[in-house]
């Protein structure tokens, strides 16, 4: 491996905006996200926003998942961080971006730790 990890930062736009603003649908959607891509969960938390909005992270073994997402311009920033070469971090993006319902999704790719690694 050449890297430590991959950091996928996507830009939700156009989400169902009921789902944004359920803390507890968004919760389920992280952990699943996180199981669906192999990845081992090892804590989770979120927040509700008043009036409106939902951040969270999910810990799992090989790094995080974490939103923030903003209803009232039906918009959700995201981040799934992975290490070692087990676990697709765009598996759990796309998952997510589709139960969130994204119309558009921008997405990048960042190699982590990419350089001096130490054997």
């Amino acid at each position: 491996m050449d890297t430590m990890g991959r950091h996928v930062i996507a830009e939700l736009w156009h989400c169902n905006t009921d789902k944004l603003n359920d803390i507890s649908l968004i919760e389920q959607i992280f952990v699943n996200a996180a199981l669906k891509a192999g990845a081992e969960v090892r804590e989770v938390a979120f927040h509700k926003f008043a009036p409106h909005g939902v951040s969270g992270v999910v810990i799992i073994s090989e790094s995080h998942l974490t939103i923030h997402s903003f209803p009232e311009h039906s918009y959700a920033s995201i981040d799934v961080y992975t290490c070692g070469e087990r676990i697709d971090p765009n598996i759990a993006a796309e998952f997510i971006a589709d139960a969130l319902e994204a119309k558009n999704i921008e997405k990048v790719e960042i190699p982590r730790g990419k350089g001096h690694i130490r054997i």
